[in-house]
């Protein structure tokens, strides 16, 4: 195995030692066969200071920060041996693991993370590194709860119709592709329950059922492309009227992965994940992969 930094182009996945990151580990490997792509494990190592005079801290000694690289080598070492992953590399870096990962995938195919782990790669919660890695990689990453069950089949996909959208869906569809699996395409939407919606300056109600209609156009238009472009890729197409969080989630129950985009570019972490995005990470049992828009979109945002 080689100590080189992450490799362009190969999937990434964030190791600590816990039992989370081995089943990310154990996915991305699967992943990275799939892909064709280098299997590059990175553990994240953050020195303590030790304390000094005056209050001011002292960097830690060499003999400690070679002792913890050893320590993470032979870790590396034992998770390796266990992954069926023809070309794996490994590396370790000095820095916070989201600062770690975050540069890796600025060449990264894909990162993998797991939900929960200790040290640099702390649980799924807002400000985690799996949170903080989803809202700001340059890359796809995906975020490990839980392996699929046994015979789920299936990639879920959230349809909205928006530009930052459209990477999701060729995400999707590619991974769909790849497996031999179906596409669920979920379009949720959700209104207050009376029949009518008052449209704002307009002359008249707007009936709930053009509303539907609309709504189905929309979806149908967003995924004419990618059916043209991957008509190996069984679709099944769901329009639901609920929360989109709900409609995801409830749809994954019977995939492998569940696929959506980021949303917005503001400097809040929510705001970066997008509320959806952001909800589903929480509350989804399954893989979900998160995906930057493409940079012409990103750039126009």
């Amino acid at each position: 195995m080689s100590t080189r930094p992450p490799y362009p182009g190969s999937v990434v996945v964030g190791f600590d030692g816990s039992a989370s990151a081995l089943t990310a580990a154990q996915w991305a490997a699967a992943e990275a066969r799939a892909r064709g792509r280098a299997l590059t494990l990175v553990h994240a190592l953050v020195p303590p200071v030790t304390p000094g005079g005056l209050g001011v801290g002292l960097p830690p000694s060499p003999e400690l920060v070679d002792a913890m690289e050893r320590q993470a080598a032979a870790e590396l070492d034992a998770v390796a041996a266990q992954l069926d992953a023809p070309d794996l590399r490994t590396h370790i870096a000095i820095g916070a693991a989201s600062g770690v990962l975050l540069e890796a995938s600025e060449s990264a195919d894909l990162v993998v993370v797991g939900s929960r782990g200790r040290g640099g790669f702390t649980g799924l919660l807002l400000g985690s590194v799996g949170a903080q890695v989803a809202a700001h990689g340059s890359c796809p990453t995906v975020v490990i709860r839980d392996l699929p069950t046994p015979g789920a089949d299936g990639v879920v996909v959230g349809v909205d119709g928006s530009p930052a959208a459209m990477s999701a869906l060729d995400f999707a569809f590619q991974a769909a592709s790849r497996a031999g699996s179906r596409l669920i395409a979920v379009h949720a939407w959700d209104v207050p329950s009376y029949d009518l919606i008052v449209v704002p300056d307009g002359p008249v109600p707007l009936p709930l059922s053009d509303v539907a209609d609309d709504e189905v156009r929309l979806a149908a238009e967003a995924l004419a492309g990618f059916r043209d472009e991957y008509p190996d890729v069984t679709v099944e197409e769901r329009l639901v009227r609920a929360p989109a969080v709900q409609a995801l989630v409830d749809a994954s129950a019977e995939a492998s992965l569940l696929v959506v985009g980021t949303h917005g570019r503001s400097p809040a972490l929510g705001a970066l994940l997008g509320s959806v995005s952001h909800g589903v990470l929480h509350k989804a049992s399954i893989p979900v992969a998160v995906v930057p828009p493409a940079p012409e979109v990103a750039s126009a945002a």
